[in-house]
């Protein structure tokens, strides 16, 4: 294959993917979960609409059948009987495996596509210009602004509505396919230009309006959500403090601590080779590794406390799958080489390791690479804190993880020995 072509080849793959990489980050993770559970919602769409499509046909079906002969019936009702069909067995098909295809970023697009296309062929077989069946292009379009992450992909659904609908009033105008003959239509309206013309023009204004108006609703909704997501301090996941209320109390902590002339201790831990367990077992069983480490880390802090106050040590989780624990200075013990704040956070450091390596969820084990970094000794701010943390954090990972990183160079290799 030619270079220039070989290179082409390969943006066209990276863009018709949520994640490229070999080895995705936790934030891609993350964006191929979102974008499976836009496909799983455009599915129960889906069988919202068959639903109501199934038992609109059936009633209308029975005074259908009663108002022409048993020829004309069957010969107008075959073919939306049969898209009907159609419908049912893709979507149980899409039902069955849009998991695992929940990395393709276009899939949400290709299905109210496809959907549209269906939607086009009854519009045809039933009438055309008198077509009831337009009334759906409205609905996809709705959905689209409901589900599709940006203002120019419900455009696009609208785009396409619009040009299958004209395509079929052109076709039938321009005598390019016959026109289908509807029982209780006793006019040619559709050979008219200008009615054909006015007709799309309000179906174009309807798609548009309902596009634009789903959109402002769903930038309400996401700007509420946004809201919501920074006034918690919760993560949902694991139980613990979040990355903002992290922040937080380790800004408050740090200027106590300068205030007072205390020490202070930061934790961090990583999960090692979450991404692999991701790839490996599914992202389902990711979660559950991200949650009973949340909740590991939790008793370890609790079982670990000497007699302080219930409140003194706060942990988070502050990245997809990394923890923290803000240590901060109780009382001004200083009766041995280590301070009570580094002494208290080696023993959480130690303990959380220990318990990871000791933890099996649903047949996985996972690790976790620790570090320490300390205030005055380390920084006096907390993005220094942070910043010695993460380096002490890649160094652990680097040398194989399951290890605690110390200041002083200390601390226990636990099982990287």
């Amino acid at each position: 294959m030619p270079v220039g072509l070989g290179r082409v080849v390969k943006r066209v793959a990276r863009a018709a993917k949520v994640s490229w990489r070999e080895q995705p980050t936790q934030y891609d993770i993350e964006a191929i979960r979102a974008n499976t559970e836009r496909v799983g919602t455009v599915i129960r769409v889906r069988w919202a609409l068959v639903g109501a499509l199934s038992v609109f046909s059936v009633i209308a079906a029975l005074v259908y059948a009663q108002a022409v002969e048993a020829e004309v019936f069957l010969s107008n009702m075959a073919v939306p009987a049969v898209a009907l069909l159609f419908v049912l067995a893709y979507n149980a098909f899409y039902q069955a495996t849009y998991r695992k295809l929940g990395n393709i970023a276009f899939l949400n697009h290709a299905q109210l596509v496809f959907d549209m296309v269906v939607v086009t062929v009854l519009v045809y077989y039933s009438g055309g210009v008198y077509s009831w069946f337009t009334t759906m292009y409205l609905l996809f379009v709705l959905e689209a602004a409901f589900i599709l992450p940006r203002r120019r992909d419900v455009w696009f659904v609208v785009a396409v509505a619009a040009a299958l609908y004209g395509g079929v009033l052109l076709a039938e105008w321009g005598r390019l396919l016959p026109h289908v003959a509807m029982p209780f239509v006793e006019n040619d309206l559709w050979r008219h230009g200008t009615y054909v013309a006015v007709r799309y023009l309000w179906e174009v204004t309807m798609l548009c309006g309902a596009g634009t108006v789903g959109m402002l609703m769903m930038q309400r909704i996401r700007e509420r959500e946004q809201e919501l997501r920074e006034c918690s301090f919760t993560d949902e996941l694991t139980g613990l403090f979040n990355r903002q209320y992290f922040h937080r109390v380790l800004d408050a902590e740090v200027e106590r601590a300068r205030r007072g002339g205390r020490e202070l201790a930061l934790v961090m831990a990583d999960i090692d080779g979450l991404s692999q367990i991701n790839e490996r077992f599914g992202i389902d069983i990711g979660d559950e590794v991200l949650a009973r480490a949340g909740e590991l880390l939790r008793q370890t802090v609790e079982s670990t406390r000497e007699g302080g106050p219930p409140t003194a040590e706060t942990a988070c989780r502050v990245g997809g799958e990394e923890f923290a624990v803000v240590v901060p200075a109780v009382t001004m013990d200083d009766d041995g080489p280590r301070t009570r704040v580094e002494a208290r956070a080696a023993t959480i450091a130690e303990a959380f390791r220990a318990a990871m390596e000791g933890a099996v969820t649903h047949g996985v084990a996972a690790t976790v690479s620790v570090s320490i970094a300390l205030m005055p000794r380390d920084g006096v701010t907390a993005d220094d804190l942070i910043d010695a943390a993460d380096e002490r954090l890649a160094a652990v990972r680097e040398a194989g993880g399951n290890r605690v990183s110390a200041p002083d160079g200390g601390g226990d290799d636990g099982g990287g020995r």
